[in-house]
């Protein structure tokens, strides 16, 4: 009866065993070269024509309205300077950022 029992409890554990082994973990996907360009944020005062033309509904025409009506304080701008109308702006806000440039703001003056 002993040995039934240890048969039963050693079956248990090597079920056991073989159930909590690590999978190999799966390599996730490749990023495509579309979600990957809609995961990146383009500066719309710097970027060329090509890498806006990666946002999602811009086309040649509003790159080059984009690059012209340059320089933007804020993203915004896209729509107050009616670059862009609202709803291809709201479809680009998470995608752009509008950095200024550094060496052009007012140089502080040493007292």
């Amino acid at each position: 009866m002993r040995s039934a029992w240890r048969c039963c409890v050693l079956a248990a554990f090597a079920g056991w065993g073989v159930a909590t082994q690590a999978m190999p973990a799966s390599k996730p996907a490749a990023p495509t070269a579309s979600s990957a360009a809609a995961s990146a944020v383009v500066d719309i005062n710097h970027a060329n024509l090509n890498a806006l033309k990666t946002l999602p509904g811009i086309g040649e025409a509003e790159a080059q309205r984009i690059v012209a009506g340059r320089p933007y304080l804020t993203k915004a701008d896209l729509v107050s300077k009616k670059v862009l109308s609202e709803g291809p702006y709201l479809a680009i806000r998470r995608h752009i950022i509008a950095k200024q440039n550094p060496s052009k703001s007012p140089a502080k003056q040493k007292a």
